[in-house]
């Protein structure tokens, strides 16, 4: 397990500054109006995380699993992991639960942050 562990803190950290880079280079090329960083780094994510998927899955390497798909492309968006759950839940034929569950996921995460700011600018300062 804790190679495992080891695996995942290794990929996160090399995805993390991806996701940094891709934020402050795009921020800087394209402007900081719109959020293009962000959404460069979910698209190319998921991209990614569909490639990593199948590689790994059709070479029996799923061992590279936490290193590549958790850590790696999990520290560079989460988002391509909440793809491949999509995915997935449709490909099993859970059509119903793939739509509540982006519907949950994108819906009560918002939700949360504005929770969440609201707590945080309701405290004495």
């Amino acid at each position: 397990m804790i190679w495992t562990l080891t695996q995942v803190a290794l990929g996160g950290a090399i995805g993390a500054l991806g996701r940094f880079g891709m934020v402050y280079g795009a921020a800087r090329v394209l402007g900081a109006g719109f959020p293009w960083g962000t959404l460069i780094a979910n698209v190319l994510g998921s991209f990614a995380m569909g490639l990593a998927f199948v590689w790994l899955t059709d070479r029996d390497a799923l061992r590279l699993a936490p290193f590549v798909m958790a850590g790696i492309l999990g520290g560079f968006t989460t988002f391509s992991a909440f793809s491949l759950d999509v995915l997935l839940l449709y490909e099993r034929g859970a059509t119903g639960m793939a739509a509540l569950y982006v519907l949950a996921s994108v819906g009560l995460s918002i939700a949360a942050l504005i929770a969440g700011v609201a707590a945080m600018r309701g405290l004495p300062g």
